[in-house]
């Protein structure tokens, strides 16, 4: 038996694209629950690049897919998110966190309208089944909370994937960042997203898991594509300065520090039409008004060393003032990254502190996120 058929264990599940995974020859590793690929033949650094230049296949199917659907849906987003559910249009998603009534973050998702009464919610792997509970333990009699075990995600993410996937669905081709449409591949019906967790143009593919391997294939059959594994998903998110759920976001971070304001609906804050309302606000809501005393900086690295979660950082009069949170090394940018949180008094860019890697010092400077401009598609 090999290590690729039980890593990390038999209790390892297994996306509908496991199979093509080993068949590619990925270094399989567990992750959330999962037996995920954390890389291919060609390596990390190759793969990162190949999905900024090109077009990079991600397969993201341990995330978690909920349906909610009914008449007072809205009502329950709202009562759970600091957004504004029924001002999304029909096909347009939103970036959002389950905030705790300490005004941390127990998961960060995205949710998209599919009708006045219907949306489709993508949480992360780890927090599916608690955010599941929470989602249908305040959900009225009137709503339906389903997960969509039965279907695979797919992420085609970079300059050349609306080339490709347009030869299969003609009308991704019309869309702008952050709306979705229903499309026809094959046989099978899928929803499509454009969105993704690197920085540039890309699509996440919804459809059946019994279709999933087939549409991987066709889409891998395309010169510009090729498989990519969660190590480079990590550098490029990373370089685009998004956040990593229980890393960069957990439940004592609240979305202020985090630097997600422009997340929370202006019609939740102070003044707005539905102003609070949802668990913390009355904690996170002063924070946008009064600032906090630590936020999320981008740190670059001087040197060639790599500095990764857990450093301590300090001021240049060794006063410690925060925690790298994310780091690695960013292909894109040819140095190491980092992201961290400091004392507002040191988040201005520019600010030089440094990183404690093996008892060692290391300087390394706040910087303006994100490190590689995004390429989101706008119209």
């Amino acid at each position: 038996m090999s290590d690729h058929e039980h890593p990390g264990g038999s209790d390892q599940l297994h996306t509908p694209l496991y199979d093509l995974h080993v068949e590619l020859g990925a270094k399989i590793v567990p992750f959330a629950g999962y037996a995920m690929p954390v890389q291919f033949a060609a390596g990390i650094m190759q793969e990162h690049r190949h999905t900024r230049a090109s077009a990079g296949l991600f397969d993201v199917s341990h995330m978690g897919q909920f349906v909610l659907r009914g008449a007072s849906s809205v009502q329950l987003l709202e009562q759970l998110l600091p957004i504004d559910a029924d001002a999304l249009a029909i096909g347009q998603q939103t970036y959002t966190q389950f905030t705790n009534p300490q005004g941390g973050i127990d998961d960060d998702l995205i949710v998209c309208r599919w009708s006045d009464d219907s949306f489709f919610l993508v949480v992360n792997a780890a927090c599916k089944q608690r955010d599941f509970a929470h989602v249908q333990h305040h959900a009225a009699a009137d709503c339906e909370l389903v997960e969509l075990s039965s279907h695979a995600l797919l992420a085609l993410q970079g300059p050349l994937a609306v080339g490709v996937l347009s030869t299969l669905a003609p009308d991704v081709s019309e869309l702008s960042f952050m709306h979705g449409c229903w499309a026809r591949i094959g046989q099978h019906d899928c929803f499509i997203t454009r969105s993704g967790y690197t920085g540039e143009d890309g699509f996440e593919i919804s459809i059946a898991n019994e279709a999933a391997d087939a549409l991987a294939r066709r889409l891998l059959s395309h010169d510009a594509v090729e498989a990519i594994g969660l190590g480079a998903r990590d550098s490029l998110r990373l370089e685009a300065g998004l956040c990593l759920y229980g890393h960069d976001l957990n439940e004592n971070t609240s979305p202020v520090e985090a630097g997600l304001t422009w997340s929370i609906s202006k019609s939740r804050r102070f003044g707005g039409e539905k102003e609070g309302g949802f668990p913390g606000s009355n904690i996170i809501l002063p924070q946008i008004a009064d600032g906090t005393a630590r936020k999320r900086v981008g740190l670059r690295v001087n040197g060639r060393t790599p500095v990764r979660e857990g450093a301590a950082l300090f001021t240049a009069n060794d006063e410690p003032c925060g925690v790298i949170t994310s780091g690695g090394f960013g292909p894109s940018v040819n140095q190491p990254v980092a992201m961290g949180y400091v004392h507002s008094t040191q988040k201005a860019p520019g600010t030089k502190l440094f990183a404690e890697v093996r008892n060692k010092r290391i300087p390394v400077e706040v910087a303006a996120l994100p490190f590689s401009p995004h390429q989101y598609h706008r119209t």
